[in-house]
């Protein structure tokens, strides 16, 4: 059974900065491309960044593009998003994710981050 468990968020001043971390299990980690995603409060599911299985390749979206970084260490099966300079438009819950063979999306179970003075 495929487990994905987060943590890291929380509330944090404008300018500051969270890493998450998405521990996963049931699954070959290391052979499978990766994503964070948000759901903003009120609004629907944006995604925010993908990470090849290796960790070669990183995609970004516009709004997040320069302040977080997503990562993955595949000998702990962890994936983790870097946020820096945060804004209050970040405010959401944040959500790691992965394609299964099926074409299903698979989501963590998500934890809220609010950016918030």
């Amino acid at each position: 059974q495929v487990q994905l468990v987060e943590s890291g968020g929380g509330l944090v001043q404008p300018g500051g900065s969270l890493r998450l971390s998405c521990v996963a299990s049931g699954l070959t980690f290391s052979s499978t491309a990766m994503s964070w995603v948000r759901r903003p409060p009120g609004k629907g599911v944006e995604w925010v960044s993908d990470i090849s299985s290796d960790g070669d390749n990183t995609d970004y979206a516009d709004s997040v593009k320069g302040r977080f970084t997503i990562s993955r260490d595949n000998a702990k099966n962890t994936l983790y998003l870097q946020m820096n300079d945060l804004k209050p438009e970040d405010t959401a819950v944040y959500y790691c994710a992965y394609e299964n063979r099926e074409g299903t999306i698979v989501e963590s179970q998500g934890t809220q981050v609010t950016v918030s003075s």
